[in-house]
């Protein structure tokens, strides 16, 4: 479908060559059929830990047959863009999606009842063993858990967005990994703060993810709480009420969970634990590398400059992209955050990722590699001077010392 609109008498026309692409998105709440349908196809309980291999294997694979996007849709048509209501379907169709797969999950740790009840009389449904043992159920947990991570970017989508069915739909997404409270931290703080080092969700140059984890997941949920009772403290309210945005988010997780631990019985509670826990890792793997050493240079003013493209790491990678509706276009995202994610652009000041996200979180497990590959660009993007980067306190010494003398060298050759 080509987006047209006239502008100064001339037709101005743009096709979206991924348009059918972003439908592939559904294809992740429906990791738990999958897993399922491949241990009954095939009698391989190794499938059971189909999740992980699917995100971090194939969607990488994705990302290097698919190639590079670099296009953007003209300016004078990212409004008739917004305006297709394709692409909001598209999103609004993962939520009923993730719901159903979080429940069949539930339902096959539960080894194949509900509230009791065998719904096939007895007959062993194929793939279902009367018990399964803990590992199957552990692998099953592990491919909920990327559900529940990439279920978070859903929520991301919809939660900047200015309808309210869209944003209680977000909450519904972080029902799965009880992270309600990122629908305050992310648009509220994180936009606010971005790049900078008071911001708990932007990695620092230096800090490695293992260090990153418990300060951005400790800090974001503080962050929240802190943001919702100053707005109830200008209400002169108290924040412990249903209308707080933390606490009804939080809810869709009572719900959600608790319905889950009556039908299919309280042995499921630690994997609902764990696929949360991976849920949350996923997400915030992510987050560490979105603004990787990036920092905004504070203005004689003492205020940080505005956001701009230099401020995230951006990737054009086709794969990564339609799976995560063009999170890696983070760029224009951080400028136009209600901005919708068909019509997010590629800027060529904005620093580029070797490789898409999922790649990048693999890179991630081994501080040395991701120093050796990262740290570089960093230095790259800011001609040198290491003193402009978002540096982590534990290596700051270290990496003036390193680096400085490199910036001090630049600066006599340049001389």
């Amino acid at each position: 479908m080509t987006v047209e609109a006239v502008v100064d008498g001339q037709v101005v026309r743009w096709r979206d060559k991924k348009r059918y692409l972003w439908i592939m998105g559904a294809l992740i709440p429906m990791i738990p059929l999958i897993m399922w349908g491949l241990v009954a196809a095939t009698g391989w309980h190794v499938w059971w830990f189909f999740g992980p291999f699917f995100v971090f294997v194939l969607i990488p694979l994705f990302d290097l047959l698919a190639g590079l996007d670099p296009n953007n849709p003209p300016d004078e048509l990212i409004e008739a863009l917004e305006e297709d209501r394709y692409y909001r379907w598209v999103t609004y169709a993962f939520i009923p999606l993730q719901v159903a797969g979080f429940l069949w999950g539930a339902f096959l740790l539960g080894n194949g009842t509900i509230f009791g009840w065998d719904p096939f009389d007895g007959a062993v449904l194929p793939g279902i063993v009367e018990n399964l043992t803990w590992y199957d159920k552990l692998g099953l947990a592990t491919g909920m858990g990327m559900v529940a991570g990439i279920g978070i970017n859903t929520a991301h989508e919809l939660g900047h967005k200015k309808e309210e069915l869209e944003r209680w739909f977000a909450r519904i997404a972080l029902a799965q990994t009880a992270y309600g409270h990122f629908y305050i931290e992310h648009n509220r703080g994180h936009h606010v703060r971005v790049a900078t080092p008071e911001d708990p969700a932007s990695g620092r140059m230096g800090e490695t993810v293992w260090e990153f984890m418990p300060r951005t997941v400790l800090g974001s949920l503080s962050s929240a709480w802190e943001l919702e009772r100053k707005r109830f403290a200008r209400l002169k309210k108290s924040p412990f009420s249903l209308k707080n945005d933390l606490i009804n988010a939080w809810m869709f997780t009572v719900l959600l969970w608790g319905f889950s631990l009556a039908a299919f019985g309280l042995g499921i509670f630690p994997y609902l634990v764990v696929q949360a826990i991976l849920g949350i890792w996923l997400l915030e793997s992510v987050n560490y590398l979105e603004h990787y050493g990036m920092k905004r240079q504070k203005l004689e003013s003492g205020r940080y400059e505005r956001v701009n493209p230099s401020h995230s790491w951006n990737s054009n990678n086709i794969g990564t992209n339609v799976l995560l509706y063009h999170l890696q276009r983070h760029s224009d995202h951080h400028a136009n955050p209600t901005r919708r994610y068909q019509a997010l652009r590629d800027f060529k000041e904005a620093p580029v990722l070797p490789t898409g996200y999922a790649g990048m979180i693999v890179l991630s497990w081994v501080p040395q590699i991701w120093r050796r590959v990262m740290d570089e660009r960093v230095l790259a993007h800011y001609e040198g001077d290491v003193t402009k980067a978002n540096l982590h306190p534990r290596t700051r010494d270290k990496y003036l010392a390193r680096y400085g003398q490199r910036a001090a060298s630049s600066d006599s050759v340049a001389a």
